[in-house]
């Protein structure tokens, strides 16, 4: 008996459809293509996507408190003049947040021609006298140039122990100092003009008493208490030093006037 020979498959017009659905593709995708070119040449030449420099709301600027306006459209002075599409954000929101004030920073586009900036600001926990002046400092060792009118917006101690020379992470180990003695403090703190944190180990406070400055060694810890202990004993210690100006209260039982 005479065995059935199969027939090859028919793949020419499997090949065929495949061949054909790959050249539809690549038209879609061509089109597609060029539809996307012509809508970015539109959007990128068109006139009525411009920022204007007429415009008084063409960039809006929200959140903005105490960094200098001025640096602020300084960042977009190029934009101007030419579609909004073209302006990169990314890039501005790099340059808004290396300006000192600023925390972060987002940067949209607002159809047809406008630009929104919304910037967070940083906040000053204290003063920091240097040799270029008077800078304010936030809770994360930014030092911060003073707004005008500074004084009246900020009441805060004094930070001592800061130099021109230290680095952002040095600054930031002294902040934290600072901020361990203003929490252990808590409402105590308003009575503090200064903080000095040159020495870490014994951190010095600049107080009130008897409208006199004095200067009280509080060592590394236990900050309010040992306070405490010295405005109770104040008033007998003043009686029998009344010119003292330093004391030492780093043992907690016991209250040292430094000559």
């Amino acid at each position: 008996m005479a065995r059935e020979t199969k027939k090859p498959a028919p793949v020419s017009r499997f090949r065929w459809k495949l061949l054909l659905g790959i050249v539809v593709l690549a038209a879609v995708c061509v089109s597609s293509a060029m539809a996307a070119y012509k809508v970015r040449q539109f959007v990128s030449t068109d006139p009525q996507f411009y920022l204007s420099r007429e415009r008084k709301d063409a960039i809006t600027i929200e959140g903005l408190r105490n960094a200098s306006r001025w640096k602020v459209q300084r960042v977009f002075a190029g934009d101007y003049d030419r579609s909004i599409y073209l302006v990169p954000l990314a890039e501005r929101q790099r340059r808004l947040e290396a300006i000192d004030w600023i925390e972060s920073a987002t940067v949209s586009r607002v159809w047809p021609d406008r630009i929104v900036v919304r910037v967070r600001e940083r906040r000053p926990v204290a003063f920091v006298n240097l040799k270029r002046g008077v800078m304010l400092i936030d809770a994360h060792g930014k030092l911060l140039e003073p707004p005008a009118q500074s004084e009246r917006q900020f009441a805060f101690p004094v930070l001592s122990g800061i130099s021109e020379q230290d680095s952002d992470a040095q600054c930031y180990e002294h902040v934290a100092i600072f901020l361990r003695v203003q929490s252990d403090l808590g409402y105590l703190m308003k009575e503090v003009s200064e903080v000095d944190t040159s020495d870490p180990e014994n951190v010095r406070l600049v107080v009130q008493a008897n409208d006199r400055a004095a200067i009280l060694l509080v060592g590394e810890g236990n900050y309010a208490a040992r306070y405490q202990n010295f405005v109770k004993h104040y008033p007998e210690i003043f009686k029998r030093s009344p010119k003292a100006r330093m004391f030492d209260l780093r043992l907690d039982d016991r209250i040292t006037v430094k000559d």
